[in-house]
């Protein structure tokens, strides 16, 4: 089947339709819901039984670009800097100096086994050198699996900030595959323009888009969430207009307005966290569609191989030797390192050495999809066994509720703080209607007794309880306390 304008609407909308349904069986068998998307497209596409012939990688690169605007987007909108902001360091040296490690040392095992060329290996290092946040949480949320400690903020901040790094290794190893005659110390300029420049744009297209989004004043809420999409694709391309890094600029600049005073705030997050799911689909379909399973047959010798070595050799040198100087347990090092799925992201740069037209470009395609697919079925199905067994998953006794829990509510950006009632307090033996409390702030949960209740106008404080109270600003627990008279 050809696609036309006539059909493409209606085939799009089916295998969307058919993603979602496939997709609810991700959470019952704990497989990634990335492998559901890319099955489909691959049995949509030609070698299946859909018989959809789709061989424009120009056409999946654009439309990778566009996705991964979005995804990229909504994951800073949804990083809360509170959480990420202790591990900071952390997560920075894994997103940056770990790339780079796992995409060397993958380079060189490559190079050592097949016939590629030097730069050709440490291209194809390169490329898979970045994680998969999406697959990564979707298991997690599916087995809420809570980790200990600062785990999930340290996995968030790398997951969301490693495509950059990748993207311009990606970019600096193909310049030398092109170009033979240049040094590897050519791509050093590059290498800091692009994330210097990626940067220090984010953060002024963060600013800028903060003082027009609260003062252009439309007269619709509904506008303000394509505003903001017109605001994130200007970041982007205008950075990479100017040498930055898009993915770079795009990130910071969500990070820093999902955490200011922003108009219609909640909608916009809610509108971005859909589109987010759209395009992940649309991303993993579109890849699905664009592979030939015939093709990837010949290559999975050697492409099982290279994903063993990055799974088990790579992806711990990059962890271990980025985190040599931190102060953290073995254990959680050991689940970092697995916790190092490979998703649509690397496929969508495979595509720049087709474009590129490089000898072995088909090859490195293949192999990426492969080491991709492997990898999410070999860490990605065990995540929460490997978890409990390194002993850094909490156990289900011992779970409480968290503020992310909390803020996936009504203000999924506002503060949180825990307030014990003592036996002296004006709350006590008071229903919470009673109290006049501050409109923005609420009681979210009330702790009693080992035990979590859900409050409501009526529900009547007891001494010795824990109130859970979200406010949008710290200035307002003040208000809160006075409240309480605490």
């Amino acid at each position: 089947m050809n696609l036309t304008i006539e059909n493409i609407v209606l085939v799009g909308s089916v295998l969307l339709l058919i993603s979602i349904i496939a997709g609810k069986t991700s959470y019952k068998f704990g497989v990634p819901i990335l492998l559901f998307f890319l099955g489909i497209g691959m049995l949509a596409g030609s070698d299946g039984i859909g018989g959809i012939h789709f061989d424009d990688p120009k056409l999946a690169q654009f439309i990778g670009l566009v996705s991964l605007n979005f995804i990229l987007f909504s994951g800073g909108l949804d990083t809360n800097w509170n959480s990420i902001k202790p591990v900071l360091r952390e997560g920075i040296a894994l997103s940056t100096f770990g790339v780079l490690l796992t995409a060397v040392s993958l380079g060189t095992f490559v190079w050592a086994i097949t016939d590629f060329t030097i730069y050709e290996s440490m291209l194809l290092g390169s490329i898979v050198s970045s994680t998969d946040a999406a697959a990564v949480f979707s298991i997690l949320r599916s087995k809420s699996l809570a980790l200990k400690t600062n785990l999930r903020p340290t996995l968030e901040l790398e997951s969301g900030s490693n495509d950059p790094m990748a993207y311009v290794l990606t970019l600096a190893f193909l310049t030398l595959v092109v170009n033979q005659d240049q040094s590897v110390f050519s791509i050093i300029p590059l290498f800091l323009q692009q994330m210097l420049l990626g940067g220090l744009a984010g953060f002024v297209f963060g600013k800028l888009s903060k003082y027009i989004i609260n003062k252009i004043k439309l007269d619709f809420e509904g506008l303000y969430p394509v505003l903001v999409i017109s605001l994130m694709f200007i970041t982007f391309s205008a950075t990479d207009a100017v040498g930055g890094n898009g993915f770079l600029a795009i990130y910071i600049c969500a990070v820093y307005l999902g955490n200011q005073d922003i108009i219609h705030k909640k909608t916009i997050l809610k509108v971005f966290d859909g589109l987010a799911w759209l395009m992940q689909i649309v991303l993993f379909l579109t890849l699905g569609l664009l592979v030939f399973p015939s093709q990837i047959v010949p290559i999975a010798g050697i492409g099982l191989i290279i994903a063993l070595f990055l799974i088990f050799i790579a992806r711990p040198v990059g962890v271990f030797l980025s985190l040599i100087f931190f102060k953290m347990k073995m254990r959680r090092r050991f689940y970092i390192s697995w916790v190092g799925l490979r998703g649509a992201v690397p496929i969508v740069f495979a595509t720049y050495p087709l474009l590129a037209g490089i000898e072995k470009a088909n090859m490195i395609f293949n192999i990426v999809f492969f080491i991709s697919v492997t990898s999410v079925l070999t860490q990605g199905t065990t995540l929460t066994l490997v978890a409990k067994w390194l002993h850094v998953a909490l156990p289900e006794k011992a779970k409480k509720l968290t503020a992310t829990d909390l803020l996936m509510t009504e203000n999924p950006k506002a503060l949180m703080k825990e307030i014990m009632v003592t036996e002296n307090c004006y709350a006590v033996d008071k229903e919470i209607v009673q109290l006049g409390f501050p409109k923005n702030a609420i009681i979210a949960m009330i702790i009693r007794d080992n035990s979590y209740i859900t409050p409501n106008g009526t529900t009547k404080i007891l001494a010795d309880d824990t109130l859970v109270v979200l406010a949008d600003k710290a200035e307002v627990f003040e208000e809160v306390n006075t409240t309480l008279r605490i």
